[in-house]
């Protein structure tokens, strides 16, 4: 029963634990339980494991072995997995009750770790049920010499990306697709020591690439600053069990509205970060416009967003969270923001600033429930001497793949990006650098079609060269290449109707999309 688990093993038993839960929790809902249970099992087999190893140091010495000072984690009498297996009737509160103790008992590092998932509620979660679930888990011994942290922490992600896969469109509150997160921390290259915010964190997907990119590199990934900030309170619990599954110490997960109400400040200003990922809600429409107006934090920089678009509410954000030398960021928006018209003036301010240093554009289908394509805009406060009062843009739409009814971002797809990203050059029907004023001509608009013309189907045209020349089927994709952005804008005015339609049931909060918006993080 101790002997190491591969990691199938793990992954087959995890996903085990879930389908116990059919046919009596929506499958959006299974995270609420599992990633809970799934905690508790490990913080107990591991306060067993190191009780065992205080025992054998001190010579059998109980009294030692008990010790806090022994243990990561304190889990007091009648609160360990033992006890809550023991009982036969009322399992739940026996669960309930147990977290809670387990929280009490540390506080300042589990409080609400568990999260608030209906455990009394026994119409929907009789005995018999949890009783199953329950030995499930414990059939399996989950200390860290059999399952160390690092493969725990990836059979975790595989659990966050398979109840996406279950959930449908409720996915798009908690999960980004990691092979874009990936590429997005690649791009910004962050460092040992580096202090790295996610202001809209879901599952805490971003925070976790970050480490692992630093941690690849061959970087001291435990010196690095975690922080994140989310809305809803179990998806932020979530993330709190993830990075501490992952082995990180060092982080902060806060809860509450970014917008209305930002966690991490200094003398009553917003905290700097040396890196910022980010995907945060799309196109909100409730939200607080008239606090924004007059942001105590000065926020609003580059202008007061519209009420129906909050966008560039949180554009603005993350731009005052960034450090004035080091500071960086990627963030994953719908293509809109590049080129709306209620948008130009912040946007053309944004130009001035000569903050955006690359646009990214992306295939399709790279988000659950939604085939729409979106973009990743980089910006940096103080850009290298040879990128200052430049904007590369890259076309990415074709570097995709699709398998199963889900697209990703293969490493071949990354690497020519990133190459491309980090050349900073021009590559036809690829890649292009456009100069401020060559922005400026095309009124602002960061439309990527504007910039980088697409090679004419079977020949290398380059855009206004041989347009005599030009067979009809050339003439025609080029047609279409140009016209991309207004077909972009026409699939958001569609969706736009389409949610009028249906009554406009949005979310007020900020981690809920618009009904047909493209989901979020992390």
């Amino acid at each position: 029963m101790s002997d190491r688990i591969t990691q199938q093993e793990l992954e087959s038993y995890l996903w085990g634990a879930a389908t116990h839960l059919r046919g009596h929790v929506q499958a959006g809902d299974y995270k609420q339980f599992v990633f809970p249970l799934l905690f508790f099992k490990r913080l107990s087999d591991v306060y067993d494991e190191e009780y065992a190893q205080a025992l054998a140091e001190s010579g059998g010495d109980e009294a030692y072995a008990a010790f806090p000072e022994q243990h990561r984690f304190v889990i007091p009498d009648n609160a360990h997995w033992r006890d809550v297996r023991a009982v036969a009737k009322n399992v739940g509160k026996a669960i309930r009750d147990a977290m809670r103790a387990i929280e009490a008992a540390n506080p300042g590092r589990l409080d609400g770790i568990f999260g608030d998932a209906p455990w009394t509620n026994r119409d929907r979660l009789p005995d018999e049920m949890l009783k199953n679930l329950v030995e499930h888990f414990s059939s399996r011994v989950l200390d860290r010499r059999t399952v160390p942290e690092d493969e725990l922490g990836n059979a975790y992600e595989f659990l966050v990306k398979k109840f996406a896969d279950d959930s449908g469109h409720t996915a798009q509150e908690f999960y980004t697709n990691r092979t874009l997160v990936h590429l997005m921390v690649q791009m910004l290259a962050p460092k040992t020591g580096e202090r790295i915010y996610d202001p809209t964190c879901g599952t805490g997907g971003m925070l976790i690439s970050a480490l692992a990119e630093v941690r690849r590199a061959g970087g001291e990934w435990r010196s690095l600053g975690l922080y994140g900030q989310e809305i809803n309170f179990m998806t932020s619990a979530i993330a709190r069990m993830n990075l501490l599954l992952h082995g990180v110490e060092d982080f902060e997960i806060e809860r509450g509205d970014t917008l209305a109400d930002p966690k991490f400040l200094q003398r009553d200003r917003l905290k700097t970060f040396d890196l910022v990922l980010a995907n945060p809600p799309y196109s909100i429409k409730q939200w607080n416009r008239d606090l924004w107006a007059s942001d105590p934090f000065g926020r609003n920089t580059l202008g007061l967003p519209p009420q129906g678009r909050a966008d560039y509410a949180f554009f603005q954000h993350i731009l005052a969270s960034l450090d004035p030398k080091s500071g960086r960021c990627a963030i994953l928006f719908p293509h809109g923001v590049l080129f709306r018209k209620e948008e130009a003036e912040m946007r053309a301010n944004l130009v001035r600033r000569d903050l955006v240093e690359c646009v990214l554009g992306l295939g399709p289908g790279l988000f659950y429930n939604s085939p729409m394509e979106a973009c990743v805009v980089i910006c940096r406060r103080t850009k290298p001497k040879g990128r200052k009062g430049k904007v590369l843009f890259i076309d990415g739409v074709g570097e995709i793949a699709r398998e199963r009814a889900q697209s990703f971002l293969k490493p071949e797809h990354q690497a020519r990006i990133q190459a491309a990203y980090t050349a900073f050059a021009d590559a036809p029907g690829f890649a292009a650098v456009a100069d401020l004023a060559a922005i400026e001509k095309q009124d602002f608009s960061l439309s990527i079609p504007l910039y980088v013309a697409r090679p004419p189907a079977g020949g290398t045209v380059a855009a206004g060269e041989g347009a005599a020349q030009e067979s009809l089927a050339q003439a025609w994709s080029r047609f279409k290449a140009d016209g991309e952005a207004f077909w972009q804008q026409m699939d958001e005015v569609t969706a736009m109707l389409d949610g009028l339609a249906e009554g406009d049931t949005e979310s007020t909060t900020q981690n809920q999309r618009p009904k047909r918006g493209l989901p979020r993080e992390h």
